[in-house]
């Protein structure tokens, strides 16, 4: 799932549970009826578009359901407050290349990939609802499903949470005694950059969910309490600024290190299992690039060395 995308995203808040589009959607899926939902009115659409004829009412969920009864496309406003078009034609360039075999759902990818707007398709049939974007497709899943996932992300974030606590009471611990090294400061690291993909994770099913995701959303909140400045002043600790490396570059290539949650930032590697080595004692550079995979942790926090006090204060 190309949850990533912006675009899909945007469509699949439009038709979370809770949204005027979704109540429409489960009636139409209710009524063992199927349906082409355009969600723009621009010129763009009107272009592609022949028959049909003028609603322009305000919407409501009972007003789709009836229109769904025609063969034709219904076009929404880009805010779904008005049906501006039902029954139409759509005519999209028959050269854009699609995998879906049906007519309903090869009108509906040819169209978002052509134009770029969200287009949503209802099987008959299968009864299951299709967004499609210009770079994604994405079939909705059942509620209790994705609620399943969220509970078993949750229960995962828990633990990474409480690994990640211990890494964080080691590091103060260290700081005081003057013994941190390089392989703490990067395992701390490593275990707040997987607490904010688990994190990000669950926000894309909170985006899903909609309303029926609140108390999730409480819980995630909560689990996140004070990681995110952790993480923060964990690197503005130790990052050594220079002309080409500065604190806001070290985030970002931290958060784009890898594009999944993968073993990556779990394994071993050079700079982190180098022999330990204190980093209040003289500043040591070490070679960035060196038998490292891009954006190690390790190279992000070059031997910098910081006020331990400072540090420390900083965090409790």
């Amino acid at each position: 799932m190309e949850h990533r995308d912006p675009d899909l995203l945007a469509a699949l808040a439009a038709v979370a549970p809770g949204k005027p589009l979704r109540e429409g959607l489960d009636r139409i899926l209710k009524a063992k009826m199927g349906a082409l939902i355009v969600i723009g009115d621009g010129p763009e659409v009107l272009n592609i578009s022949s028959g049909g004829f003028l609603v322009n009412a305000a919407y409501n969920a009972q007003r789709l359901s009836e229109l769904a009864k025609t063969d034709g496309a219904i076009v929404l406003t880009p805010d779904v407050s008005y049906i501006a078009r039902a029954n139409v034609h759509l005519m999209p360039n028959p050269n854009v290349p699609t995998e879906e075999t049906g007519t309903r759902h090869r009108t509906a990818e040819r169209v978002a990939r052509s134009i770029g707007v969200p287009v949503i398709s209802v099987s008959e049939d299968m009864a299951v609802v299709t967004v499609y974007t210009r770079n994604a497709r994405y079939q909705l899943e059942p509620i209790p499903a994705i609620l399943s996932r969220c509970d078993l992300a949750l229960q995962t974030l828990e633990r990474y949470k409480q690994r990640l606590t211990e890494e964080s009471n080691n590091l103060s611990y260290l700081e005081v005694e003057d013994q941190v090294t390089l392989r703490d400061v990067v395992t701390l690291l490593q275990r707040a950059e997987m607490v904010a993909r688990i994190s990000d994770e669950i926000d894309r099913y909170l985006v899903e969910l909609g309303t029926d995701g609140r108390l999730i959303r409480l819980q995630l909140n909560e689990m996140l309490a004070g990681v995110e400045d952790e993480r923060l002043l964990v690197i503005k600790d130790y990052v050594q600024d220079d002309a080409a490396w500065d604190l806001e570059q070290a985030i970002e290539t931290l958060a784009n290190s890898t594009p999944t949650i993968s073993s990556t930032l779990l394994r071993s590697h050079t700079c982190s299992t180098s022999p330990a080595r204190p980093m209040s004692s003289t500043p040591r550079s070490l070679p960035r690039g060196i038998g490292c995979w891009p954006g190690c942790p390790a190279c992000l926090t070059r031997s910098a060395t910081p006020s331990w006090p400072t540090a420390v204060r900083s965090r409790s």
